[in-house]
This record gives C-alpha cells, sequence and structure tokens, in this order.
C-alpha cells in the first residue's frame, strides 16, 4: 500500500516560545510521508533560528521567510503553492499533536470522496495539577453569527466522544484535503488574504460546506493547544488582533449570509452589533477604523460575495440548520445538497 504524501504547513509569527515544541511532535507523528512546510510572516525575534535548530531530522521540506507579516492566510497560501501533496496538515506553532493525530484523521477521511475536512479533539495544554480542559472538538454556529469551538474552555469529562458531523474546523489542527481547497479557491486563492488572522478559518469551512463538502470530527486524534487568542482574554490581545477579529466578523456575514438569514437572524446579530460598537466606543477604540475598512472596501467585497454565491451548490436551509446544531451523525454518507 502506497503511503499518501501529507503536507505540514505551519505559519509563524513570533512564535519562538512554542514553535520548537511544535517541531518535535510534528517529527514523532507516525505517519510515514511528510513535508515540513514553515512560512515566517516576519518574525523579529527567533523564530527562523529555532525552526532551523528544532527541524525533525531527515524530514524534507523548506523553511520560507516572508519580509513582512502576511498573516495566517497570507503565509498559509505561501506554503499551499509550494506543495502539491494530496493531503494539508495545517498546524499552528502552538499546537502539539500526538504521535497517531494525522494517522488517525486519515484513516476517517480515507474512503470518503466526500470528506474534504477533518479535525481532532484539542486538548488545553496545562500545568501538572490542574484540571483538564478541551479546547475545540470542531466548529458551531449560532444565530448571533458568532463561529464558537465545541467544549472550549469545558472540564474534560469524556464528553464529546463521538465521530461526527460539525459545521466546520479550526486551522489550529485539521488535515485538509487539496482537492476540496482547490475546489474552493477563488481565483486560486485558498484562504481570503483580506483576513489576515482570525475567523478565516470559519469563512473557509462556509466555502466548503456551501459546495458540498464534508467536514468530520475525530474524537480519537487528539493535539494539545497553548490557545491564547480568547473572548476573556480580548483586553489583552494586540490591537491589530482585535481590528481584524471584527472587521472579519463583517465579511463573513457580507459572503455568506442569504437574505432569509438575515431576516430570522436580525434581532440576533442587531443586538450583538450594538454591544460590539458599544464596547469599541468605549474600550477599544484601536479597533474602530475597521467599520471604515468595511465601508471603503464595500465593492470588492460584494463583488466577492457575487463569485461565492454563484459557485454555491448547496442550499441555504442546509447552511441554517448548523445554526441551531452542534453535530450531525455521520456514517460515511454523502454531504448536505
Amino acid at each position: 500500500m502506497i503511503t499518501e504524501r501529507v503536507s505540514v504547513l505551519m505559519v509563524t509569527h513570533q512564535s519562538a516560545g512554542t514553535l520548537g515544541r511544535a517541531l518535535e511532535a510534528v517529527g514523532a507523528l507516525d505517519h510515514g510521508n511528510l513535508e515540513l512546510v514553515v512560512v515566517d510572516c516576519g518574525s523579529t525575534d527567533d523564530s527562523v533560528a529555532t525552526a532551523r535548530r528544532a527541524w525533525p531530522s531527515g524530514m524534507e521540506g523548506e523553511l520560507l521567510e516572508l519580509e513582512e507579516n502576511r498573516g495566517f492566510t497570507g503565509g498559509m497560501n505561501t506554503g499551499l503553492a509550494a506543495t502539491e501533496g494530496p493531503w494539508i496538515l495545517a498546524l499552528n506553532p502552538d499546537a502539539y499533536p500526538r504521535p497517531d493525530f494525522l494517522s488517525r484523521l486519515l484513516d476517517t477521511a480515507r474512503g470518503h470522496p466526500e470528506v474534504g475536512a477533518v479535525t481532532g479533539r484539542l486538548l488545553r495544554s496545562r500545568r501538572e495539577g490542574e484540571e483538564e480542559l478541551l479546547d475545540a472538538c470542531g466548529m458551531y454556529l449560532v444565530p448571533t453569527w458568532r463561529h464558537l469551538d465545541r467544549g472550549s474552555g469545558r472540564r474534560d469529562r469524556g464528553q464529546l466522544r463521538r465521530r461526527c458531523r460539525v459545521f466546520g474546523a479550526t486551522g489550529a489542527a485539521t488535515l485538509y484535503r487539496r482537492r476540496a481547497l482547490e475546489d474552493v479557491a477563488l481565483a486560486g486563492e485558498i484562504f481570503d488574504e483580506r483576513f489576515h488572522s482570525y475567523r478565516e478559518d470559519a469563512e473557509l469551512s462556509f466555502r466548503l460546506r456551501e459546495r458540498g463538502w464534508e467536514i468530520v470530527y475525530e474524537p480519537g486524534a487528539v493535539a494539545r493547544h497553548d490557545r491564547f487568542n480568547l473572548p476573556g482574554r480580548r483586553s489583552r490581545m494586540p490591537p491589530r488582533v482585535n481590528f481584524h477579529s471584527l472587521k472579519n466578523r463583517y465579511l463573513l456575514r457580507i459572503y455568506h449570509q442569504t437574505v432569509a438569514n438575515l431576516l430570522w437572524t436580525l434581532p440576533f446579530t442587531l443586538f450583538r452589533d450594538l454591544l460590539a460598537f458599544g464596547w469599541v466606543l468605549l474600550r477599544e477604540r484601536s479597533s474602530l477604523g475597521a467599520y471604515g475598512w468595511v465601508w471603503r472596501h464595500r465593492k470588492e467585497l460584494f463583488a466577492r460575495r457575487r463569485r461565492i454565491q454563484r459557485r454555491r451548490r448547496v442550499s441555504g436551509g442546509a447552511i441554517d440548520r448548523w445554526f441551531f446544531v452542534s453535530e450531525l451523525a455521520w456514517t460515511g454518507g454523502g454531504a448536505d445538497r
């Protein structure tokens, strides 16, 4: 049996503190046909030196150094263009998969050509003696148009152990089928670089689902994640991250919200939008520019929306279902139509 090639893509920016451990975990993966591509986005710390020093012994691949910080989206697009394998493992430099993480994801996807992405069971990194917390077990939607990680921050009591369909997958540690990514690309661009960072994985999940690709959660694939960007830590995040988070909230809806969805979610989204505007006005004025950015780019954003909507194969009602459920049973059948 020929072992299929998997390209492990890692985007770094000021990641020296965690990158060595992440590369050690990549080197321990039990899949036998790997290449590693690390794309550094203009780091000024020791990320590049750490990547060279901690590169897994004998592993093929390359380190690509970008002069500017093009964000997760620009880094991933650069890495994708440098590889050709049929599978892509997106892995954050603060995510540490178990040795069988990738092989379990592949086993779930093999034989099911409708599967475009498989995501695993992410646990928060912890100190000795601390309780085990879940980090992400797939992504779900709520009527306020928030996309949330299933189980995030909850004590691990053995819940969420069923393989199932989920709306979306976190970019921190997910296996993608290249054919699916190429199918949802627009003008050759897989990740929308307007997002830069934050919510780009949700936007990709929308395009995958709208084109009929399936996204599956595999609980047997376990990784740890040193997540820093959390809603409760917003005041401690860099202003640029908060700017992109706010801006990208509206990009998601411009691209993917149908008229019917707009009408029934309006009471929820309007309330949340007013709260967000009040917060930004009173506490986070550095993000005010996000509203101006969306307005200035409205023509190109709506032009992109038209291209996305013309290509969709799945009804709006089928996507709306994901605003009410966090999972659906999966037995290896086809995706929504």
